[in-house]
């Protein structure tokens, strides 16, 4: 199997834009590690032991997990340390936690407390063995409307509201790109409700996320390049992969705005919902995951990404390396157990 290789690559902070001229751009010129080549996994011989004591051991590509404690269903995990921002808020709805961008004044325009709180949010959700789903949404009818316009032009600098998180920032010059999804994956599968403006730095965080739901006045677009900028979000790499060509490259060149019913005709989003629904589709969506065996989630979710670039016959393979340890997890013969016994399974992740 391919190795990918990792590459230095500079790094600036997306620029991100939004049609009222709010949304901005703005410069990090740190270093960043980015992943360079063909997509390949990879291969790794590496144990990690999470909060809530499951230890996972992943080698070339294969996931195996020893539970410790419980955190099956019904699900009596005490809730975990919200983490959280003035600027973003987080919760937990069952097994969903649920995290909400929370600066409505500024249409959720991104800041430093919103960057850093985002990157806790998700660190929190991948340690916490309790959580199976996250769902991202955003407070006071809108998503998000990229970078603060407003804020850089009034600093000239770093362009961010909430410098009092610097700290953070100069501690790891990645923490942005991981918050934003741009250099993390979470092995949780994450549901976006999207209401309102999901433009610029909303548009390229919403393609880290894996399933997509709208509300039907919610407007997505890459505004950058109207303003001469470069939407260094992902979206020239990711975008193309996820919906045509031919629209991906529209939607980058001209900057405008699509509605969610066009949105979902090229394949970005998966569904429109009424105005104000967003958030119970996604949390109903995130319920049904919820229900199913976690580690054959966390390994379906893995096996997707992981194999997306490969040839056939390289993900074929890839995908072995995935499933089958599943098959041999207690979860496993649960789930065969209840369906014997015509009742709800209960997973323990074991």
């Amino acid at each position: 199997m391919r190795q990918k290789t990792i590459e230095p690559r500079p790094t600036l902070l997306q620029p991100v834009l939004d049609p009222g001229g709010e949304s901005a751009h703005a410069a990090d010129r740190r270093t960043a590690v980015t992943a360079a080549g063909t997509g390949t996994p990879v291969t790794v011989a590496t144990s990690v032991t999470a909060l809530g004591g499951t230890a996972v051991t992943a080698v070339g590509g294969t996931a195996t997990a020893a539970a410790r404690g419980t955190a099956g269903a019904p699900d009596t995990t005490p809730a975990p340390r919200a983490a959280g921002t003035e600027h973003l808020t987080v919760r937990r709805t069952g097994a969903t936690l649920v995290i909400t961008l929370n600066r409505p004044e500024a249409r959720n325009a991104l800041s430093l407390p919103m960057l850093v709180g985002l990157y806790d949010a998700w660190q929190e959700a991948d340690a916490t063995d309790a959580v199976r789903s996250i769902v991202l949404t955003g407070a006071g009818g809108a998503f998000c409307a990229g970078m603060d316009l407003k804020a850089l032009a009034a600093s000239g600098t770093g362009g961010l509201t909430g410098q009092g998180y610097r700290d953070r920032m100069d501690a790891d010059p990645d923490l942005h790109w991981k918050a934003l999804l741009r250099h993390h994956r979470p092995r949780k599968p994450v549901v976006a409700a999207v209401e309102g403006p999901c433009v610029a730095g909303g548009t390229e965080i919403l393609q880290g996320t894996d399933i997509r739901v709208a509300g039907t006045s919610a407007v997505f677009g890459l505004y950058e390049v109207r303003r001469g900028l470069f939407p260094i979000g992902g979206s020239t790499v990711r975008l193309q992969r996820q919906i045509p060509r031919t629209h991906a490259l529209e939607m980058l060149l001209t900057g405008r705005p699509y509605s969610a019913e066009e949105a979902l005709a090229i394949g970005l989003i998966g569904h429109v919902v009424p105005d104000g629904t967003a958030l119970d589709r996604a949390l109903a969506i995130a319920a049904q995951i919820n229900a199913c065996g976690p580690l054959a989630v966390e390994a379906i979710k893995a096996s997707v990404y992981e194999t997306a670039e490969l040839t056939e016959t390289e993900g074929l393979a890839a995908e072995l390396e995935r499933g089958r340890p599943v098959f041999a997890t207690e979860d496993a013969r649960e789930g065969a157990r209840a369906f014997a016994e015509k009742r709800d399974p209960v997973y323990r992740r074991a």
